[in-house]
């Protein structure tokens, strides 16, 4: 449990990082049309949502056949992506007037990163599984 959980490192590390940064440029932000109150709950979302998908494809990792882990990898990302798409209507239904293109367009792109640093991070372990 202690090796995965050290998997998950730097999906971590990017979270916290993202964050420091969106602190410490909030003017700049600011000063560009972000709504950085936006990118920061995005961010926290993807992240929570990142982790339970991972967690899923984890259990999948564990099963003796690997189409279970494939499965598992998939079914996460399509929650995921479900997910994201609910919370992006939410947002953009509540604030039709005021909406902050840059910012949801800044989540689409963590999306992309959390994705493909979680499918990064899966991938090594099958691998390491594979030949350990």
């Amino acid at each position: 449990m202690k090796r995965k959980s050290k998997a998950f490192t730097p999906v971590i590390l990017f979270f916290i990082i993202s964050n420091a940064l969106l602190l410490v440029f909030k003017g700049r932000m600011e000063e560009w049309g972000f709504d950085r109150n936006v990118v920061v709950i995005g961010n926290a979302i993807l992240f929570a949502i990142t982790g339970i998908s991972y967690m899923m494809a984890q259990r999948g990792l564990s099963h003796s056949n690997p189409n279970v882990f494939f499965r598992a990898v998939y079914g996460s990302i399509m929650i995921k992506l479900f997910i994201c798409m609910i919370a992006a209507f939410i947002y953009i239904s509540m604030n039709k007037a005021d909406l902050n293109k840059p910012a949801l367009f800044t989540c689409m792109g963590l999306y992309l990163v959390y994705t493909f640093m979680e499918v990064a991070v899966l991938m090594k372990q099958l691998r390491e599984k594979k030949h350990g």
